[in-house]
């Protein structure tokens, strides 16, 4: 049973419902996503499945095209889960199984994540004869181009309302035709650290080699052009003119690792940058951060920012939409322009060099995502505007 708790609008009766009573009242929701890869959409779409109260929705997940390692958290939370195997961008067959997944479901409600969810679910959704939809938009999107931006608007006419993660999302799409009075913000869900981590910050620096005085600077995210990690290399190489004890920790995979190793290599800085590859255990490393980087040229909501601000660190991130809704400039970190490395460094080296700024930061940052992002209120937001769609 979910840990959920119900306002006094949505109370129970006393006298408690019987198990066919429950699966009268409770509305099918199925949740349509691509993956179930350990990312940004993907984590929240699973914090939500797993707390939204059983006793008034029953969860489904569909993945289109492959599941991951975050089903296991799914199947635990018994929510049962399918593959659709789509294959190509355009896949037919793809779009027929899951139009015969829709209508062996027959949910109350679809909700897509992320634009190939968003455009295969609600036209296969509509195609099924399902009558409510809620599209989830997750980031400021400027690689669509104006065929994948019709779909967006010939599909929102049919969409009860669109969800962006962040206002600078929300007025993006508003600006590229979607309609805005069928526009909400619910922002992403901090997911709440470990305050006794299990690895030590000695033990990580022993696995890495480092000396005890080292100072860790972390960056996490997918290694694509629009995570701009190139940003961080660079900024660590002016930073260690002035110290010579800062590391740069770069935790995620991607297509652009191959660069970005040789990218090292070219400016001799081997010693102060250390890819760590994808791993299970961030929560546990986030803690012994002096600071987080986020170089991002555009974003919706940042799940490592968020993670990064509920473990008490002070971040340093790039002045877009998205970051400076979590990020308070000089209360619980610094904003810096897209691209400007001496700025980056500049401001992870004014939190290094004070650790009492570093411990205020740190207690700000970690004290507002406990109160404006957390997970409860997350769901919510959304049990409230599932409510409100299915009458």
């Amino acid at each position: 049973m979910s840990r959920f708790r119900l306002s006094r609008s949505f109370a129970l009766p006393v006298c408690p419902l019987l198990p066919h009573d429950i699966a009268a009242v409770t509305k099918k929701i199925l949740q349509i996503i691509p993956t179930l890869d350990r990312a940004g959409a993907e984590k929240q779409m699973c914090l939500l499945a797993q707390g939204l109260p059983r006793d008034r929705f029953d969860v489904h997940v569909c993945t289109l095209t492959r599941s991951g390692p975050l089903a296991v958290q799914l199947e635990e939370a018994g929510i049962s889960t399918h593959l659709i195997s789509k294959r190509w961008k355009l896949d037919p067959l793809a779009f027929m199984r899951l139009k015969k997944h829709i209508a062996a479901v027959r949910p109350d409600l679809i909700h897509t994540w992320l634009f190939a969810a968003d455009a295969y679910g609600r036209a296969a959704g509509m195609a099924a004869g399902v009558k409510h939809f809620v599209c989830g938009l997750r980031c400021v999107d400027p690689w669509k181009s104006g065929y994948e931006l019709m779909i967006d608007r010939r599909l929102a006419r049919g969409t009860d309302r669109i969800v962006a993660n962040s206002p600078g999302v929300r007025d993006f799409y508003i600006k590229k035709g979607l309609p805005a009075e069928k526009m909400t913000v619910i922002y992403n869900a901090a997911v709440p650290v470990e305050s006794l981590p299990r690895t030590t910050r000695r033990q990580l620096l022993g696995r890495l080699g480092l000396p005890d005085d080292a100072r860790l600077i972390g960056i996490i995210g997918r290694f694509w052009p629009q995570k701009r990690i190139k940003d961080a290399i660079w900024a660590t190489d002016l930073l260690k003119v002035v110290r010579d004890d800062v590391h740069l920790l770069v935790i995620g995979d991607g297509p652009q690792r191959d660069r970005l190793l040789k990218y090292r290599r070219q400016i001799e800085i081997t010693d102060k940058v250390h890819f760590l590859g994808e791993r299970s255990d961030v929560a546990s490393l986030l803690p012994h951060f002096d600071v987080l980087w986020s170089t991002s040229g555009y974003e919706g909501q940042s799940n490592a920012v968020m993670e990064a601000m509920s473990a008490g660190v002070p971040v340093v991130g790039t002045d877009i939409p998205g970051t400076r809704d979590l990020v308070v400039e000089g209360e619980t970190g610094y904003l810096v322009p897209v691209g400007d490395r001496a700025a980056l460094a500049r401001a992870a080296q004014r939190v290094i060099d004070n650790p009492q700024l570093a411990g205020r930061l740190g207690q700000a940052s970690r004290q507002r995502m406990a109160t404006q992002f957390s997970v409860q209120k997350m769901i919510e937001s959304y049990a409230t505007l599932y409510d409100e769609v299915l009458g």
